[in-house]
């Protein structure tokens, strides 16, 4: 019961690794907001947890500042506190086109959302949490923002500025005793992959998914969840500034196990 007595803020809370997550905190005695664009699957969620009574859902735009801002308000005027956010709200896009024939509104969107969305939610969070000198923010980064291969162009730029963000917030917050720390999952099987996962068992190649990891397979929410579980966690006490790769250890090698130069 590591999260008894805290609140956490949870976007992409509706389906994924949002889910994993909410049901792993909530499972550890949290009270968590559920905040996604999609009503039924956050109700879907909420409705899945065992306490009612430690469960508030919210659907909006998480690139929308001033949507942002009054949920964070919201949510404090309901719980009195936040001590952990979850900035796991994200969209791929769907783009892999090379840059020379890059859709521009494709990049504007995936940034809107997977960069602005995260700075909207840690801006007002962490005032709280700079306010009672304790708190853990978690960023979903992923391999893509690592090294390139891992998704598209806008997708994988997205992910290493989540990937800096998470460390310059943490210099900006480490006096007040606010950790920031980010997760760089590797390939998950949820809704924003699904594409991959339908495809290759169209072709009857599921066989091959997260073949040109060390661990021989693609992996699940509830492992990514886990670790997010840790770092928002009193048992990461000393770690900020850090993303953690859960990737099968795909970014541990060239893509070729064991072919180690």
């Amino acid at each position: 019961m590591r999260f008894q007595n805290k609140v956490a803020i949870i976007t992409g809370a509706a389906s994924g690794i949002g889910r994993a997550v909410a049901q792993r905190l909530s499972s550890e005695g949290a009270s968590v907001a559920l905040v996604d664009r999609n009503q039924q699957g956050l109700a879907e969620v909420a409705a899945s947890l065992p306490d009612q009574s430690k469960v508030w859902h919210r659907a909006l735009d998480i690139a929308n500042e001033a949507e942002v801002a009054q949920c964070v308000v919201d949510v404090f005027e309901k719980f009195g506190r936040v001590d952990v956010l979850c900035n796991n709200a994200g969209i791929a896009g769907g783009d892999y086109s090379a840059i020379s024939e890059t859709d521009t509104s494709v990049w504007q969107q995936i940034m809107a959302v997977n960069v602005m969305g995260a700075v909207n939610f840690t801006k007002y969070a962490s005032r709280i949490m700079r306010d009672q000198k304790s708190g853990a923010i978690v960023n979903t980064a992923s391999v893509a923002g690592v090294r390139s291969g891992a998704g598209g162009n806008a997708y994988s730029a997205s992910k290493a500025a989540v990937i800096n963000l998470t460390q310059t917030c943490a210099c900006d917050l480490g006096e007040f005793n606010v950790r920031v720390n980010a997760v760089c999952p590797g390939l998950i099987e949820t809704g924003m992959t699904a594409p991959v996962f339908d495809r290759a068992r169209e072709v009857q190649k599921e066989h091959k998914l997260g073949s040109r990891c060390e661990l021989r397979r693609y992996g699940h929410p509830h492992e990514i969840a886990a670790a997010i579980a840790f770092l928002a966690s009193d048992d990461a006490s000393y770690i900020t500034g850090q993303a953690l790769p859960v990737d099968g250890g795909n970014t541990a090698s060239l893509n070729l196990p064991g072919m180690k130069v």
